[in-house]
């Protein structure tokens, strides 16, 4: 993985590690340790993220690497770190690549050779492809820290709608059911993440009002707003109460048509009161 992304790479990723293996795996698991190995044996000193699991073919460590470009010796890598795993915890590993470049897949995901029945290797392990996952496929589900990757999913949809793409991924992410301060975790990882495959003018622009956004909600207008049940609709003889909240709502940036939808204004009336 280049240099860029392996240095927060582990730290991105760790939330993420329950909802990878329950919706990518589908494995059912008991997470018991996370394994903090130190390879003596390979050319990068750590792993990226492996833990011992209880399932219901035994104690297993599950290994999982991300990995941003191809790597012609992946296969190398991962049968040594899966010798390290056997030999210092005795234990079966169950190995993922997780790959979230930007070309496409060319790895392998194997080695093997046979010279006689007493003489074989026969070894294999996962590749997940993030960017042949269905971006629709992952919202409809609440493992929302997959979130974070969704500006990386559905290859041939971010190639064809661009930007537009980019800024669904943030909408996504505004509407998730969670407080705030976790929604912005998972806002500022999709944002790094983001680098991988678009342009960082383009980043800029559609995270910048995602964060505007998040600080929106932060203020006490808003809470306000939400606390009285404004967002469900503003009762009928209260006009003038909601004139008073969409001007507040202007002066702190948010747009129109969310404030039409808070207040129930028309957004030419909305528009109005800008002058």
């Amino acid at each position: 993985m280049s240099q860029k992304y392996d240095i927060t790479m582990k730290n991105i990723f760790s939330d993420m590690a329950d909802d990878i293996m329950s919706y990518f795996l589908g494995l059912q698991y008991t997470k018991i340790d996370e394994l903090n190995i130190e390879f003596e044996r390979v050319e990068r000193r750590d792993s990226d993220m492996i833990f011992k699991c209880t399932t219901d073919k035994g104690n297993v460590a599950v290994h999982i690497e991300f990995q941003s470009e191809n790597d012609r010796k992946m296969p190398y890598r991962m049968l040594r770190y899966s010798l390290e795993i056997m030999e210092k915890h005795n234990l079966l590993p169950y190995q993922i690549v997780v790959y979230i470049g930007k070309d496409n897949v060319k790895m392998a995901n194997s080695l093997n050779y046979d010279f006689g029945e007493q003489n074989t290797l026969d070894y294999k392990y996962r590749i997940i492809n993030v960017g042949d996952i269905k971006y629709t496929d992952v919202v409809k589900t609440d493992y929302y820290d997959l979130y974070s990757l969704l500006p990386l999913m559905d290859k041939n949809r971010r190639k064809e709608e661009g930007e537009k793409y980019l800024e669904r991924c943030v909408e996504a992410i505004k509407d998730i059911p969670l407080d705030i301060n976790k929604k912005k975790d998972i806002a500022f990882k999709a944002e790094i993440l983001s680098g991988i495959v678009f342009k960082r003018e383009v980043i800029e622009k559609v995270f910048s009002e995602v964060m505007k956004m998040f600080r929106i909600e932060e203020s006490e207008t808003y809470k306000m707003i939400i606390e009285k049940g404004f967002e469900k609709g503003i009762e009928k003889g209260e006009k003038e109460k909601s004139i008073k909240i969409a001007k507040k709502l202007l002066e702190e940036g948010m747009d129109i048509d969310k404030i039409a939808k808070i207040t129930e204004l028309a957004k030419e009336e909305i528009k109005k009161l800008i002058n």
